[in-house]
């Protein structure tokens, strides 16, 4: 008998073939059904179940094709069960012989439930069952489509100051982990016997073997509270907060209190739009497109525009996402890269990133307001930093099967408190920065091998984004003698590279790079180094009675190192 036929009960078949209405048999003994029909019925009610949640499960997968084209599917882990899709199930039931114990198997492997809303309904296949009386009734379920995640419709991977890991071994539902091991050991051809590097935020010590960054932290995201932690230990610790003149200013030591943190903030997500996120803390500064985390770039070494800018900002973000193509993410920060201020005005600034299609990155960042000069309350500091990455060639099955480019232009100036900006008057010198940096990068054989050839000038006279060098101890805040900072002083400087990186695991690069770079003045360490005989002496910076550090024009050297994230 046909499950469409056990379903009627309008009228039922009698011995001579005649039908009758079902009320005039009403004292004649009933037949009680066989387990086997029992189970047909079931099974008729099972396939219409099915039925309604493949049309829904086929409406949704339209949707978000329509919605994300390009996301990329996650291969499934070993061992990982896999939850059997409506449409699999259906045709299980349809191919199945209808014997007791097929059907009892189906019955149990689909589980099919009356419709929901109905008396004693359970979960449809495909979708979650609620845990609790408020998950049944809906409590923070969406009421409409959900807007897609941003630039999660393309694998991003490729640009330059990106990591390229696809997951992390350490996610659940509330925290995200990340681990980060950096190791250097630079071979400086000047051959400094103080072992000091000069004029570089990244490495900082040559022919040694050094741990330039160890960070541990991760994400945390749980009921739309979120916040990061990663810290830094290794030369990063004594290289960042050395840069920075703003915990002179007042008490508590600032660069003690910061130092082993490279981000630490918190905040709330709202669910408008692509999203929208507030938070709080030390944040990356994005400006110069490289990363502070030397795994996600393209070279080791990057050009001054990117390591003379800021890395990091501390203070409020406000991160919006119109579409899931575009983020606009105003600033309010204490200074250009300060854990403080330098005197008593904050500094503003914004990020407005664009990638339209996965073959294109377009961002600008913009600061200004900020009087960021230690001591000069007048003098403001003014800059934009604008890039554009494109991917114009992805050939996977090919021995070359990636090439990308980065253009990066950066303009500023300071006005104010004894400069001005582009022109000169007598006594108030032009005070300004114009650099660039172009990056080509190539993949082979499945993105296991890479090589990175680029550079970039720089021209900033009165030199306030000159990297100080670390003469006698010499920081941001002290200054020296030996390589002054002021209104009018001149310095032009370039750079280029090339750079291998083997990468056997998305996890982890070992790299080799080699640097050429120039300036108009001695400001790279000579064979002489930049130490006193004996050691620092004195106040950091000062001078001391017949030293003289040994600074040259041009600095060539070749680094190594090991990069692992996860």
């Amino acid at each position: 008998m046909a499950p469409s036929d056990a379903a009627d009960a309008s009228t039922t078949t009698v011995a001579a073939g005649a039908s009758r209405p079902a009320e005039s048999l009403a004292t004649a003994q009933p037949r009680q059904p066989t387990p086997l029909e029992l189970a047909q019925a079931q099974l008729a009610q099972a396939q219409a179940q099915l039925a309604r949640a493949q049309a829904q499960l086929e409406q949704a997968l339209a949707l978000a094709q329509k919605l994300q084209p390009a996301q990329q599917v996650q291969q499934a882990q070993p061992g990982r069960p896999q939850r059997q899709t409506a449409t699999q199930a259906s045709l299980a039931v349809k191919a199945a012989p209808l014997d007791q114990s097929t059907v009892a198997q189906l019955l149990a492997q689909v589980a099919p439930s009356p419709a929901l809303g109905q008396p004693g309904s359970g979960p449809v296949i495909g979708q979650p069952e609620p845990s609790t009386p408020v998950a049944a009734a809906g409590k923070n379920q969406p009421s409409g489509p959900k807007a897609p995640e941003p630039y999660a419709f393309a694998d991003f991977t490729w640009l330059n100051g990106n990591s390229r890991t696809h997951e992390s071994p350490i996610d659940t539902k509330w925290f995200t982990g990340e681990f980060r091991v950096d190791v250097n050991e630079i071979t400086d051809f000047n051959h400094p016997k103080d072992n000091t590097l000069v004029g570089s935020s990244e490495p900082g010590r040559t022919n040694e073997i050094q741990l330039q960054q160890l960070g541990i932290g991760g994400d945390f995201h749980y009921d739309h509270v979120i916040g990061r932690l990663m810290t830094q230990f290794g030369l990063y610790s004594t290289m960042t907060p050395r840069n920075d003149a703003s915990p002179s200013r007042g008490q508590w030591n600032l660069d003690n209190a910061y130092r082993y943190l490279s981000e630490a903030y918190g905040g709330y997500h709202w669910d408008k739009w692509s999203g929208i996120n507030f938070e709080a803390g030390i944040f990356m500064s994005y400006v110069g497109l490289f990363s502070y985390y030397n795994f996600d770039n393209w070279a080791y070494q990057p050009s001054y525009v990117s390591s003379n800018t800021p890395w990091f900002f501390n203070g409020l973000r406000v991160q919006i996402f119109p579409t899931d193509k575009l983020k606009i993410e105003p600033w309010y920060i204490n200074g250009w890269q300060s854990y403080g201020k330098f005197n008593s005005k904050p500094g503003l600034g914004m990020q407005v990133l664009w990638r339209p299609n996965g073959s294109l990155e377009v961002l600008s960042n913009n600061y200004g307001v900020g009087t960021d000069t230690l001591g000069n309350p007048k003098r403001t500091r003014w800059h934009t930093d604008d890039s554009i990455e494109v991917k114009y060639y992805e050939r996977p099955e090919r021995f070359l099967d990636r090439m990308a480019f980065s253009v990066t232009l950066d303009a500023g100036c300071e006005s104010g408190g004894g400069v001005h900006c582009t022109k000169s008057a007598p006594g108030i010198p032009a005070q300004y920065f114009l650099g660039y940096m172009v990056y080509n990068r190539f993949w082979f054989l499945k993105d296991k091998f890479a090589m990175t050839i680029g550079g970039g000038q720089i021209n900033n006279p009165g030199r306030y984004l000159v990297l100080l060098p670390p003469i006698n101890g010499a920081t941001a805040a002290s200054g020296t003698s030996y390589f002054t900072e002021n209104p009018g002083d001149p310095f032009r400087a370039y750079d280029g590279s090339i750079t291998f990186d083997w990468m056997p695991s998305e996890y982890i690069t070992f790299r080799t790079e080699l640097d050429r770079r120039g300036a108009n003045v001695r400001y790279f360490a000579g064979s002489g180094g930049v130490t006193p005989l004996g050691g620092n002496t004195g106040p950091p910076g000062s001078f001391v009675q017949g030293f003289n550090p040994d600074l040259r024009k041009t600095e060539t050297r070749i680094n190594t190192a090991v990069l692992v994230k996860f």
